[in-house]
């Protein structure tokens, strides 16, 4: 049974999420991706500023007159959310944990494709698959992602982003729009991402916390790495030992955005204690120029 906190949570993200896709995404969202195709509608009279090459010739030689064929996107889409639920997640120094900004983005995601009629899915994975909601239609199946968002306690604690692409290759038979939403703290998985990307429209979400990007000064740190245990002391008097870290940081960081546009993939990054939705109307609206 889930416990009436969880569904009190539940109904406060629904509506938080509804009102800021009636809001603020409708319209964005639906500009934002095509459709599965284009699904033939009708043969009609030509009118001065068709494209010539739509033209029926078999219908236009029988009547004497030019007739074009018409078309319409087909617009039932299937989003996939792929929810990095690992220890790393557990982290937070801004009043939020990564994996609170994690739920409530997908959350919104999920009702943005209820709003537009799409078919949406969830895959909860750390070092290995956590969780599998095959994609369908409806508010009570939103609910039940969101749901698993919430509620799901996982048994693994590393990450594994190769394994859950691959996973998502597998289990998604028409092309999709997945959204991967990590820290991407994880072995390689350029690999990975080349295979699906060409297949799918996949959009990387990089979840980020300040406190990971820069060491404060004040002294003797012990830190803990949530995914594997490992312990180290560091001594953060020493500036070259802040400098060192931030660098190292900042290449990583770097490494990762360079493969993304590579890829070809928009990126939307966003930040615990700071607002999603910036980031993602940006993200909605540079899609929509670009069609």
């Amino acid at each position: 049974m889930i416990p009436v906190e969880v569904l009190r949570k539940v109904r406060r993200i629904q509506i938080v999420t509804a009102a800021l896709v009636d809001d603020l995404f409708a319209g964005q969202y639906h500009s934002a991706f095509k459709g599965r195709g284009m699904e033939f509608e009708e043969v009609r009279e030509y009118q001065p500023g068709d494209d010539v090459r739509t033209i029926d010739w078999n219908v236009t030689a029988r009547t004497g007159r030019p007739f074009v064929k018409s078309y319409r996107e087909e617009r039932e889409l299937t989003v996939m959310l792929l929810a990095d639920v690992s220890g790393s997640q557990e982290f937070g120094t801004r009043q939020q944990l990564k994996r609170e900004l994690v739920t409530e983005l997908g959350a919104t995601l999920a009702f943005s494709a209820l709003r537009n009629n799409d078919k949406v899915g969830l895959v909860l994975f750390t070092d290995r698959v956590e969780k599998f909601v095959p994609p369908r239609k409806g508010l009570r199946h939103v609910l039940r992602v969101v749901r698993e968002l919430l509620y799901h306690r996982p048994t693994g604690t590393g990450t594994d982003i190769g394994l859950v692409l691959d996973y998502a290759r597998r289990v998604l038979h028409r092309r999709a729009v997945v959204f991967l939403i990590s820290d991407f703290q994880a072995p390689a998985f350029t690999g990975s991402l080349r295979t699906v990307s060409h297949r799918h429209d996949l959009i990387p979400v990089l979840v980020e916390d300040e406190g990971e990007t820069r060491l404060p000064n004040v002294g003797y740190v012990e830190l803990v790495d949530p995914e594997t245990g490992e312990r180290w002391l560091v001594d953060t008097r020493w500036s070259d030992v802040r400098r060192r870290f931030e660098e190292l940081v900042a290449r990583r960081r770097n490494e990762l955005l360079g493969e993304f546009r590579r890829l070809g993939s928009d990126v939307i990054t966003v930040r615990t204690g700071q607002s999603f939705v910036e980031p993602l109307a940006e993200f909605f609206r540079r899609r929509g120029t670009r069609r």
